[in-house]
């Protein structure tokens, strides 16, 4: 027998020296991996933690009450605001309500409709919203509650999630929200004011435009005749002295009396005419402001654009003369004063418009169908840029230089449109063009 064999470890075990190189190996990889699992578990447990945290810095740190219960209706988890509101203690520490009922916290009412909620959840899974009294060291304060279902992995019911907000805060953001509503509607009645005021200053312009041109030629008529007056003055009192007739004759002509007695019948046309300007200018002042008293009458289209066109005209220095085609009359219903802010309004932003065209050419047409009475306003201008059109009626929106315009006067425009049951809208080019639709008489 060989000695060296005989006292061999590896025979006596029956492992070759590569069995037990195997088994070493597998060692150290079982070994390698309980190190890799341990990290991990490590690794694990630090988000674990992380996340513990971070679910107790927003219980902490949220300022609605929140509370987490489990199948039966005990609390598990609950937010710091939930612990000052019932205990009213700043530093008081979410563990000390754990394990209690939730609706213990509540008046009777309140735990009934949480109890309530809470079976309902059981069964339908649907989130509820209520109102509920939480009792406080301050007494029953009114809560906006919200409770919703906590599902496992497989969708089975484990527990709730309560959520409550104070009414009281909620109360005053509905107040203060209305206060800014007010606020807006303000603002809003404010802005509509001013381009009434915009629209009324044109028209003042115009007026003192129209009203100067007559005046101006009563006033030299006027000169005219107060010249002619002390000339035949002149000439009377020499007749009335009894100056020979071949002195009267030589003075005559000295005075030019027959031309004079001419240019004295044409000085009184031109006052009458001018007095009659403004007469008519004044009747239609005063039909303007009759018009604008709000008041629903049946009324003619066609003499309402009309009125309206020609204050544009007046206070208008482009010169452009408003050509009106279509039906001769048209009546309908509604407030003539706002129909004529309508048609003003559209008329000023043709001539706005047409500001430096070559041949500018503005035309009103109105047709006048069984139900519906159409007014058009169409400018040979450049028309509407593709991009604008969708925001044309839109508050503020003008495609106007700034200080030119306030953007209002479309959207004013189609909302009256739209309360006497019409609308306004933004005609096919090439120029601009608008077209206003009114229910006839009787059709409103």
């Amino acid at each position: 027998m060989n000695t060296a064999t005989a006292s061999d470890p590896a025979d006596r075990a029956g492992f070759s020296d590569d069995a037990w190189g195997d088994v070493l190996d597998a060692v150290d990889r079982t070994y390698a991996e309980l190190v890799e699992y341990q990290e991990r578990l490590e690794r694990q447990n630090a988000e674990l933690h992380a996340a513990r945290r971070f679910i107790e810095s927003v219980l902490g740190s949220v300022s609605d009450i929140m509370a987490v219960v489990g199948r039966d209706g005990r609390i598990e988890e609950i937010s710091a605001s939930f612990a000052r509101a019932v205990e009213a203690e700043p530093d008081a520490e979410p563990g000390a309500i754990t394990g209690r009922a939730l609706q213990a916290f509540f008046t009777e009412d309140g735990a009934a409709r949480i109890a309530a909620a809470l079976d309902d959840l059981r069964l339908s899974r649907e989130s509820a919203s209520f109102e509920a009294d939480l009792v406080t060291s301050e007494g029953a304060m009114p809560f906006d509650i919200s409770l919703a279902a906590r599902l496992s992995d497989r969708g089975r019911y484990v527990g709730a999630v309560l959520t409550g907000r104070p009414l009281g805060e909620l109360r005053r953001a509905y107040a203060e929200l209305e206060r800014s509503h007010r606020q807006l509607k303000e603002a809003q009645s404010q802005l509509v004011r001013n381009e009434k005021l915009a629209s009324l200053g044109r028209l003042l312009a115009g007026v003192a435009h129209e009203l100067n041109n007559p005046i101006s030629f009563v006033y030299a008529s006027v000169h005219a005749l107060e010249k002619y007056v002390g000339t035949f003055e002149t000439y009377f009192e020499r007749v009335k002295d009894g100056a020979p007739r071949s002195e009267l004759v030589q003075l005559r002509e000295d005075l030019k009396l027959e031309r004079n007695l001419r240019n004295l019948a044409d000085a009184v046309r031109g006052a009458t005419e001018g007095a009659e300007r403004v007469r008519d200018i004044v009747a239609d002042l005063r039909r303007l402001s009759a018009e604008g008293s709000g008041e629903r009458v049946v009324f003619d289209l066609v003499d309402v654009a009309r009125v309206a066109a020609r204050w544009v005209e007046r206070g208008s220095k482009s010169g452009i003369a408003v050509r009106f085609t279509g039906a001769e009359a048209c009546r309908v219903e509604g407030v003539p004063g706002h129909i004529q802010q309508i048609v003003m309004n559209l008329v000023q932003n043709g001539m706005d418009a047409l500001e430096g065209a070559a041949a500018p050419e503005l035309t009103v047409d109105v047709a006048c169908a069984a139900e519906r009475a159409v007014l058009t306003v169409c400018d040979n201008g450049p028309g509407v840029p593709e991009e604008a059109r969708a925001a044309i009626f839109d508050p503020f929106f003008t495609t106007k230089p700034v200080g030119r315009g306030t953007g209002l006067g479309l959207s004013i425009s189609a909302k009256i449109a739209d309360e006497h049951g019409g609308q306004l809208h933004l005609g096919p080019g090439p120029g601009g063009c608008f077209r206003l639709e009114l229910p006839r008489e009787g059709e409103a």
